[in-house]
């Protein structure tokens, strides 16, 4: 059996400019694909679940290619550590290739399969590629991490245009060229992918947004990011996520058409140092003060906000987009988890695990980061006595009603609930809740 070298393909679900994937096709050995269904993250997962459906027509998508190419994808499902034992023992292996994942599960089994690959005399080369800069490269000058995002994305720019991009090493935003080192990919043949009914899953039929975005609308992006009403956010998200778009591309574009969209990639970046950091945000208070404030945890009430039934239009309205399509405007995801943490007083912890379940785009640091900003208790989060009104926030960003009457078409009529909460009522609430947990600091 000849020697080959594995790229293990996970948030990075494409050829091209492939971090992993271009260090491993200029390796001495021929490259197999694969990829692995984790039992560990799937059971944990609804049956039906779009984000699932996304990867596996994805993985068709890659198998093809491969073949394509003369060579294939293998795909195996079940626990990560069982399946690379049964590999090393298939194949003649190497050197294990693949791009580095920042959340605690992914860190816990690199490591565990990194040591399982160590004791058979086998390599594991991990890469940057799901960001422009990892946890450790935008520092404070102390070497101290960066818990501000203004600063940090001051510093983050900084180094971005000041330090050579042109240096392959350095990462940055210069691209992978893999298609030049196709030739070196295994020439074999694979079993075909599972079936999702194989797995126990089930095909979602929730839309998937296309990766093709407009140039104007990105350059109109500062105007138009607020209105949920309009098309005005490339909703990329799931493609960042999963990897089926580089983030190095879609930079050089911002960079050239709009500050304020490449901020957002900045702000990706910025919630990755942070869980890579403080790791216990994952479940706790970045700022601990606030683990002590005294939630309703009102199940009822929690009920209402999922469904979009709390008399609030613009808060209804957002969550039976999210309900329906796995999407949520941006600006209507701080809107939702204001209402939700302060006029309810509800654990932010709920709407985090919520918005980790419906939402096509999850990612750990970011919906982390979100709803602890809404919830006052995270980095540069708003001060916990900034509580949106919704009325204001319609007034503002959807004063036309087109986003509200699009998802709650009878917010005028005798069938729309009454609010379930009086905003004023619920600010005061909030307020006193909320001095008296933090009157310790």
């Amino acid at each position: 059996m000849d020697k080959v070298s594995f790229f293990w393909f996970r948030r990075d679900l494409r050829l091209e400019d492939n971090a992993g994937l271009f260090h491993a096709l200029k390796g001495s050995t021929p490259v197999v694909s694969v990829f692995i269904l984790d039992r560990n993250i799937l059971e944990k997962l609804p049956v039906e679940d779009a984000r699932v459906t996304f990867i596996h027509n994805q993985l068709h998508s890659l198998k093809k290619q491969l073949q394509n190419l003369g060579s294939d994808l293998l795909v195996a499902y079940g626990h990560p550590d069982e399946i690379w034992k049964k590999w090393t023992e298939e194949f003649q292996i190497e050197m294990v290739y693949t791009n580095r994942d920042y959340e605690p599960y992914a860190i816990k089994r690199d490591n565990a399969i990194k040591d399982l690959l160590d004791d058979k005399g086998i390599g594991f080369r991990t890469f940057k590629d799901h960001v422009i800069f990892e946890w450790n490269e935008v520092l404070k000058d102390d070497g101290q991490p960066y818990t501000v995002f203004t600063p940090y994305s001051k510093k983050w720019m900084s180094k971005l245009l000041t330090e050579n991009v042109g240096l392959q090493d350095s990462f940055f935003l210069s691209s992978y060229p893999t298609e030049k080192y196709f030739s070196n990919l295994h020439s074999y043949s694979a079993d075909a992918i599972p079936e999702l009914e194989s797995i126990g899953c089930k095909k979602s039929r929730i839309a998937i947004p296309s990766t093709e975005v407009p140039r104007a609308l990105i350059r109109s992006y500062a105007e138009t990011r607020n209105f949920p009403g309009i098309q005005g956010t490339s909703r990329l998200g799931i493609h960042y996520r999963f990897g089926t778009i580089s983030i190095r591309e879609k930079a050089r574009n911002a960079l050239s058409l709009s500050q304020t969209y490449l901020n957002e990639l900045i702000w990706r970046d910025f919630y990755s140092q942070i869980l890579a950091h403080f790791p216990q945000v994952d479940g706790k208070a970045f700022k601990p003060a606030y683990d002590r404030i005294e939630w309703r945890q009102d199940e009822a009430e929690f009920i209402a906000w999922c469904e979009g039934k709390t008399g609030y239009p613009i808060v209804d309205a957002g969550m039976r987009e999210l309900n329906a399509t796995g999407f949520m405007h941006n600006r209507v995801r701080m809107i939702t988890a204001s209402f939700l943490t302060k006029h309810l007083l509800i654990d932010w912890r709920w709407g985090e695990a919520y918005f980790a379940e419906k939402l096509l785009d999850f990612d750990l640091a970011s919906n982390n980061g979100g709803w602890q900003w809404a919830a006052g208790s995270g980095t540069d989060a708003a001060p916990y006595f900034r509580i949106f009104s919704p009325d204001a926030q319609t007034q503002k960003f959807d004063k036309d009603y087109k986003y509200i009457s699009k998802w709650v078409p009878e917010w005028k009529s005798e069938d729309y609930p009454s609010p379930i909460v009086d905003h004023k009522f619920a600010r005061e609430r909030c307020l006193t809740v909320y001095k008296a947990a933090l009157s310790g600091d």
